[in-house]
């Protein structure tokens, strides 16, 4: 699938937007600027949660939907000599931060900051030399003292994200911090632009869906399913590319970037919906691959399930290197298919198709 111009500016500036968990209504606005001409209608929740609705006035609904925060640091701790302690929003990786550049949302704006780390020659380089830990890594933003740094702007609570930026990689891949999840914000985006550019009429109300807060324990999804009440939900966020060097396989599974949309089997993914994803995929010859989840699939899927005495869901994950750092790695082939197989599939839904396992 090759992508429009307009298409790949909003992808470039969706995920250039810092939209941190609990923060994220800056993406949003990028996100509902861009949906708004492919929709009937648009809606946000108290949280930011906001959704585009095709046909709003039907009664069965679909949802395709995607989560929108990024994972970020909180201002924990100030020390009289201005450095800064921080704690998680979400599953930020303390092994990666040091020595990266960091963006400090103040009260008077962002402020530049840098995650310090001792030098090699300093800690000694050998098996007992510290490793980063939330308790050792600190944020330096020249100040000297704590007053300096409020001064700044910053206080316990502030908001620490990465500044890195999308490019692409070799032709292959698209690269940048937050791909999980706004790749997915970007392709159910795509999927309503198709639905709109192709004229195609749908027999019910589609609810294109970007959640808020789910790094932190799927709460927008869960509040949404609840306001919107679906009868059908497709969600799509990241997995793991297994095939790159530390990740057992065994444990992981066996997923690799380029090689198609990841169809999730668990308990929470609902049969006939996924054999209707399955099949859509084989019958438009779009390369998938298969992976399993055992209690739960750790995304948005799961709330929608459980919501609302259950909502029949299906997860379809799009493959992605090196999670939950600020160098996120996706196949642009495998982004192209995954808005593929939503689109064809949502061409499959009736609202009287059978639901029920008996």
């Amino acid at each position: 699938m090759k992508f429009e111009k307009k298409s790949l500016k909003f992808l470039e500036k969706y995920l250039n937007t810092s939209s941190p968990t609990g923060y994220e209504h800056k993406g949003q606005e990028v996100w509902m600027d861009y949906i708004r001409p492919y929709v009937d209608k648009i809606e946000v929740d108290h949280y930011g949660t906001c959704y585009g609705i095709i046909n709003p006035d039907a009664e069965f609904k679909v949802v395709i939907e995607a989560h929108a925060d990024e994972i970020s640091w909180y201002v924990n701790y100030i020390t009289d000599d201005g450095l800064i302690y921080v704690i998680r929003n979400g599953g930020s990786d303390q092994t990666i931060a040091p020595s990266k550049v960091v963006h400090i949302h103040g009260e008077k704006g962002i402020v530049k900051g840098v995650f310090g780390w001792p030098a090699i020659h300093t800690r000694g380089a050998n098996q007992n030399e510290p490793i980063p830990k939330i308790e050792n890594i600190f944020i330096d933003c020249g100040a000297t003292t704590k007053k300096e740094v409020e001064e700044m702007g910053i206080y316990v609570g502030c908001m620490i994200t990465y500044p890195d930026e999308f490019f692409e990689l070799n032709d292959r891949y698209f690269v940048c911090r937050a791909l999980d999840n706004r790749i997915g914000g970007f392709m159910i985006a795509e999927v309503a632009r198709l639905l709109k550019e192709s004229k195609k009429t749908i027999p019910f109300g589609l609810y294109i869906t970007n959640s808020v807060q789910e790094e932190v324990g799927l709460y927008g999804a869960d509040m949404i399913a609840d306001t919107i009440k679906p009868n059908i939900a497709i969600v799509t966020d990241v997995t793991h590319d297994t095939t790159t060097p530390m990740i057992e396989k065994k444990k992981e599974g066996d997923q690799k970037c380029g090689d198609g949309p990841v169809v999730f089997f668990a308990p929470s993914i609902h049969h006939v919906i996924r054999e209707l994803i399955i099949d859509t995929a084989k019958n438009n010859k779009i390369p998938f691959q298969r992976a399993a989840a055992s209690r739960a699939t750790g995304t948005d899927t799961d709330a929608f399930a459980h919501s609302n005495g259950g909502v029949p869901s299906a997860l379809i994950s799009l493959p992605l290197r090196y999670m939950h750092t600020t160098v996120e790695m996706v196949s642009k082939e495998d982004v192209g298919n995954v808005i593929k197989l939503i689109y064809e599939t949502l061409l499959k839904i009736q609202p009287e198709m059978k639901l029920k396992y008996h």
